[in-house]
């Protein structure tokens, strides 16, 4: 890598008396770099990772690039205490790893995510930056290959060994054993006669490269011309963005697999985003039938040495296409010439934790620092993505219609007021009657409601009293299958009680409401022949079971697949002609901004589930409000008219995307100490024109995992720099220790 100009790459320290330094960003809660001495005869460059000292401890860090500014003028203020030392007092550089430099492309995507987000650079950094024995040389293990003479004598066996060296690079005695059916004895033979030849190979295996193939079944003309502009997009190795707008069951995987294929083409690399391990099952094995492998993988479900070995490929190169979660944005792609965000309107892409981003914002950004072609695909667009395309900044390729003859699904609205289910019972007679009809026809239906566990909320009839959980505002959600209750804010959980803890009634305690657990009691009482399975994230342990799972459904092998937001996204079950919606109102309470537009979203994506293959399917959406916009849009399948009606309404409140909202959470154990640094905060609230703050307030979960919580929304206008304004504003308050204070740019939910 070339030294950017005016940054110091190292060198001798005594060179007319003075020390040459560099600065080294660590993954630690820091808003800059330190600087370090480069010691004699080390020369490190930016990007390099480095061993420093930090007191009484050895780090691992980043030479980075000075000055540490990057692309939206971060303002992060003292960078480090080290800083301002003398250069004689300057602590040297321990050593350099031998692992390849971190981009610059993702040096400057972290700064840009550290200034944007208002999280110190360090804490952006850790994400990006994997642990010592990653960047350390990898491990080798002996291999062999044939390069020696052949043996005096030649058998079968022997023959097929060296046929089995012959092909690929080299491999263990028990690989070479195995492949050529013979055993370890005819291998070392082999060795011991010199036609096999040692040599020293990582202990991580190579991953398969990826091989361009053709579509299973032949693409539709609208297909045909996605597919043609989005290769096209790649080719130019340069900066865009582009929304893939197909209608559920479109065949927009199929088109962005073209863009894969291109990129593959050039030598480059890709970057899938999904937004749920759940949905990389299937995709998978897509992608296995199309490119003759499967790809990397990046996820939390990973092992330790299953993640070194994909980051060292990653930085290497040897990785060409990764799909993943929003953590994947994080890996240091030296030749990234696309990234994909699947199903992009998904609020999975935005993490809550630690930095607050939004991944398929920061994806736009990855993409602009590599020069890099972005993906947006989905059936119902953010308005966000919408507005972007509107302004002229996106470009959009339209998918209007399934291929062949498939069609949409039909879809109905049950109204609760007029045909209510019996009693206790959560399902209205229609639909029952509808289920019961696929059912005897053989084919699959699909029970949807978004609530995990037995029972949401669970009460004493005698004294009133509610489980709820001791460290959140919030109640206490039965899981009846594992008896237990649990809190899916904070993760508390606790045995159920056989008595009330309030009065000490045995026998008194009631589950009010329906979970998907409780709704798979009644189906298993209604349908008592049927094979019904749960597709919830509880019901569902690790990939291995959601992969056994997923192809039962798609076998057959199910009848009665009940499901939360978990079976809405990206699956394709031939079989499935029917969709019942239990509750399709869930989502319209509160009041978020977006509860509209995301209630109309998942059940547009839980709809698209019916009527995939060739058998045309229904849907049936169980509500109180049947005249309410989102259910009224689903019925008459007028989806562009809903969104329009749906910018408008924000374009009149100039709220997002045609304003800019900031949120920021202020929470403590103290509840006094976190009123008193709520109340500064609006005191110093910025007045500018057009900036408006509201609060502060007690959060709608004003106690969560034990701290109490206020909440202030800053509200401006789309021009405003936000993060400056977020930045200057926080400056002004001295917050104790004891208080947290979290800043949101964009918030999408408001607890």
């Amino acid at each position: 890598m070339t030294a950017r100009k005016g940054v110091p790459t190292g060198g001798p320290i005594g060179e007319e008396g003075k020390v040459r330094s560099v600065p080294v960003l660590l993954p630690l809660p820091l808003q800059g770099p330190y600087d370090y001495a480069v010691p004699d005869p080390l020369m490190v460059e930016p990007g390099d990772h480095v061993r420093v000292p930090l007191g009484p401890r050895e780090l691992v860090g980043v030479v980075w690039d000075r000055p540490a500014q990057g692309p939206n003028d971060r303002e992060d203020g003292d960078p480090g205490e080290e800083m301002g030392a003398p250069p004689q007092k300057l602590k040297p550089i321990l050593a350099r790893y031998p692992a390849p430099p971190m981009p610059v492309a993702l040096r400057r995507f972290v700064d840009w995510v550290a200034g944007y987000t208002l999280s110190p650079q360090g804490s952006v950094l850790r994400m990006a930056l994997r642990g010592v024995d990653t960047l350390e040389t990898p491990r080798m293990r002996a291999g062999y290959i044939a390069g020696g003479p052949l043996p005096e004598r030649m058998t079968p066996a022997r023959a097929r060994v060296l046929e089995v060296a012959l092909d690929g690079p080299a491999q263990s005695i028990s690989h070479l054993a195995e492949r050529a059916g013979a055993g370890a004895s005819v291998v070392k033979a082999l060795i011991d006669a010199g036609t096999l030849l040692p040599v020293a190979v990582p202990v991580d295996p190579p991953f398969v490269e990826p091989v361009p193939g053709a579509p299973e079944l032949p693409l539709t003309d609208a297909q045909i011309e996605a597919s043609e502009a989005l290769r096209e997009s790649v080719a130019a190795r340069r900066f865009a963005v582009s929304l893939l707008d197909g209608v559920t069951g479109a065949g927009k995987t199929e088109v962005y697999f073209e863009a894969l294929c291109q990129v593959l083409e050039e030598g480059g690399q890709a970057l899938v985003l999904l937004p749920e391990i759940a949905l990389t099952v299937q995709f998978l094995d897509r992608f296995e039938t199309r490119f003759g492998c499967r790809p990397a993988e990046w996820h939390s479900d990973l092992s330790h040495s299953e993640r070194r070995r994909t980051w060292r490929a990653v930085a290497r190169g040897e990785v060409k296409i990764v799909v993943g979660a929003r953590s994947a944005l994080f890996l240091p792609f030296p030749d990234l010439h696309l990234v994909v965000v699947d199903e992009e309107h998904d609020r999975s892409f935005k993490q809550e934790d630690g930095v607050i981003y939004q991944a398929r914002d920061m994806a736009v950004v990855r993409a602009r620092c590599s020069d890099a072609a972005v993906v947006l695909a989905s059936a119902t667009p953010s308005l966000e993505t919408l507005a972007n395309v509107d302004a002229g900044r996106y470009h959009r390729l339209v998918l209007p219609a399934r291929p062949g003859a498939r069609t949409l699904p039909s879809i109905e609205a049950i109204d609760l007021r007029s045909m209510p289910p019996e009693r206790g019972s959560w399902l209205a007679p229609p639909l029952v009657a509808a289920v019961n009809e696929t059912l005897a026809s053989g084919e699959q239906a699909l029970l949807f409601l978004n609530r995990r566990g037995y029972a949401p909320l669970t009460l004493c009839r005698m004294c009133g009293h509610r489980l709820g959980c001791p460290s959140c505002q919030t109640w206490l959600v039965t899981h009846r299958f594992r008896n237990r209750l649990a809190c899916h804010h904070c993760g508390h959980e606790a045995p159920a009680p056989k008595a009330c803890p309030g009065c000490g009634t045995e026998g008194a305690l009631v589950q009010c409401g329906p979970g998907v657990e409780r709704l798979a009691e009644e189906a298993e009482k209604r349908w008592p022949e049927a094979r019904i399975a749960i597709l919830s994230s509880d019901a569902v342990e690790g990939p291995a079971a959601l992969q056994a799972l997923l192809d039962d459904i798609a076998e057959g092998a199910v009848d009665l697949v009940i499901g939360t937001q978990m079976v809405a996204k990206g699956h394709h079950f031939p079989l499935l002609t029917l969709v019942g919606v239990v509750d399709a109102d869930l989502g319209l309470d509160g009041g978020d901004l977006r509860a509209a537009e995301r209630t109309y979203q998942l059940l547009h994506q839980v709809a698209g589930r019916a009527g995939r293959a060739e058998r045309p399917g229904r849907v049936l959406l169980q509500s109180y409000q049947v005249n309410h916009p989102v259910m009224q849009a689903l019925i008459a399948g007028e989806r562009d008219d809903f969104l329009a009606r749906e910018a408008e309404a924000r374009r009149q409140v100039a709220l997002p995307p045609y304003g800019k909202l900031a949120a920021v959470v202020v929470a403590g154990a103290d509840d006094v100490a976190v009123q008193k640094v709520a109340r500064a905060l609006a005191a110093a609230a910025p007045r500018q024109d057009g900036v408006v703050v509201l609060g502060p307030a007690p959060a709608p979960l004003a106690m969560l995992r034990g701290r109490h919580r206020r909440r202030l929304l800053l509200k401006a206008p789309r021009s405003a720099n936000v993060p400056r304004l977020m930045r200057e504003w926080i400056a002004k308050i001295r917050v104790p220790g004891t208080v947290r204070v979290t800043v949101d740019i964009d918030p999408y939910t408001f607890l």
